[in-house]
């Protein structure tokens, strides 16, 4: 079992004057004005105590105030922090800028055991922000790492917002805490070699995982199921077993439950669990599997949001479906031309092995109709067409038009950028194209494969309310550091699911 080192550093909330803040170091935002460059609000104090001094020091170091650019000045005794480190928030001080902001100031904070954040912060919405961006812009994996340099993190972050002691903002900075949390889980799992979290293996860190969530007094109820390859055949599993049996690793299907008192409304959660894609005997180029270490994205994106959920108690039911295969070639690997019998009895004509998940997703999809939840929601790094059609750092989202709303509010309210999707009605007779099962699997139109990949899934969700995310594009970043988000695994669409999951407890 892979150990992944927690994070040493801790967060606290405070109204302190951050020019008097006793940190190493203390960050203030700068917004681009209609006169110029401006510190941006959290910054007054700091602002107040260089006087006149201060817009003059911003033109000569030539600082514009927009997003991602930084600046560290020695104060010369000036704050008692001795150093001030400035950072671009943009135009506009939104949550989403904001929390940008804190992570590129994250990555420029080294060697300070303590750094006060006095980024904008007057609203819940913000402190959230400011504490998610720091966190999860900071975050590194360094689990194969052999060097033993130290960590050059801070031991103590201090967020400075002038209402910390408010009920609604302490309950935004918890918040914050967890959800950062979640998606730093969800990026090691992610960012973890495909060798060494195969099927069991990943099935084993979720188990891991679940037992540290519900150790000790007070601890949410959860319970958790896994599906070995045998129990996958006597339930009739063909899409998970037909995607899996190419590989040495046998697949699995973790099903976790959390039902707190009080729920009125219950939540279907479905990810992909791919860990990893060659393609099957329609093998992917080479180059094209660097990053298919990442097709489990969507698995643990629904993991760590369920735990996410129970860990701050939210009053809504959770059914969780993990359905786990690692899509390889061998002797016995699903053909081009096979038929797979479905959970459920729905058969399928495979044309193209390199269309896995939306065999593994199907089988989940089934059965989590059978918990008859209120709203289905499935993540997945489904599509190439959906990365052409939205770039790398936009999810595309497809289903009930009600479905799809909720989901792209909770985008807006999570920072995590969403867009709607079609399904077209001449996506139906596609999926029914095949000559000899109930549905094709694939078809080898270019056009549209995202909306076709969609639409197969729907026919898996029972009529019940269900949207479909594809995370295909922002789920891994293989570039360099932007805002909050590093490279390599992201942890998108966990915020999500929990703003939805907020955003139902809150209606009912």
């Amino acid at each position: 079992m892979l150990a992944y080192p927690a994070s040493m550093t801790s967060f606290t909330l405070r109204s302190a004057n951050a020019a008097k803040t006793h940190c190493d170091a203390v960050v203030v935002g700068l917004v681009q004005g209609e006169e110029g460059v401006e510190v941006a609000p959290g910054g007054a104090d700091v602002a107040g105590a260089y006087g006149r001094k201060l817009r003059p020091l911003l033109a000569t170091l030539g600082l514009t105030g927009k997003a991602g650019e930084v600046a560290k000045i020695p104060t010369g005794g000036v704050l008692v922090s001795p150093l001030l480190v400035l950072v671009g928030v943009g135009a506009d001080v939104t949550p989403s800028a904001v929390r940008r902001a804190a992570g590129v100031a994250a990555r420029s904070v080294t060697n300070a055991a303590s750094v006060g954040v006095a980024l904008p912060a007057d609203t819940p919405d913000l402190v959230r922000a400011v504490t998610e961006g720091y966190a999860l812009g900071g975050y590194s994996f360094t689990t194969y790492k052999t060097s033993t340099a130290e960590s050059t993190a801070p031991g103590d972050v201090v967020v400075l917002s002038p209402h910390a002691r408010k009920k609604d903002t302490v309950a935004a900075f918890k918040l914050a805490q967890v959800v950062s949390a979640a998606v730093s889980t969800t990026r090691d799992w992610v960012n973890v070699p495909p060798g060494d979290l195969t099927p069991p293996a990943f099935a084993d860190a979720v188990l891991a995982a679940h037992r540290d969530l519900t150790k000790g007094r007070g601890a949410p109820k959860v319970s958790i199921t896994v599906h070995d390859e045998k129990a996958l055949a006597d339930l009739g599993c063909g899409g998970i077993l037909g995607v899996g049996q190419g590989s040495s690793a046998p697949p699995r299907l973790v099903e976790i439950s959390y039902s707190p008192k009080g729920a009125t409304t219950h939540l279907a959660l479905v990810g992909k669990g791919i860990t990893f894609d060659s393609g099957g005997l329609t093998i992917k180029p080479g180059a094209s599997m660097a990053t298919m270490k990442s097709d489990m994205a969507g698995a643990a994106a629904v993991v760590q949001a369920t735990f996410a959920i129970a860990r701050l108690g939210l009053p809504v039911r959770v059914s969780t479906f993990v359905p786990m295969a690692e899509n390889m070639v061998n002797g016995s690997a699903t053909r081009p031309g096979d038929v797979l019998s479905m959970y459920g009895g729905t058969t399928v004509e495979v044309s193209n092995t390199d269309a896995e998940g939306r065999l593994v997703l199907g089988d989940a999809l089934v059965r989590a109709t059978e918990v008859e939840p209120d709203l289905i929601l499935d993540v997945a790094t489904l599509t190439g067409a959906m990365v052409v059609a939205l770039g790398e750092r936009v999810a595309g989202v497809m289903g009930s038009e009600q479905i799809v709303a909720q989901v792209l509010d909770a985008g807006r309210v999570s920072g995590e950028e969403l867009w709607p999707m079609p399904i077209p009605e001449a996506m139906d007779a596609r999926i029914r194209s095949s000559k000899i099962a109930d549905l094709a699997q694939h078809d080898w139109v270019r056009w549209g494969g995202g909306l076709f990949a969609a639409a197969f899934l729907r026919e898996f969700t029972g009529g019940l309310p269900w949207a479909h995310l594809d995370i295909a594009g922002p789920s891994y970043n293989s570039g360099g550091a932007w805002g909050h988000t590093t490279t390599g695994g992201t942890g998108f669409a966990v915020a999500t699911l929990v703003d939805v999951a907020r955003a139902i407890a809150v209606t009912d």
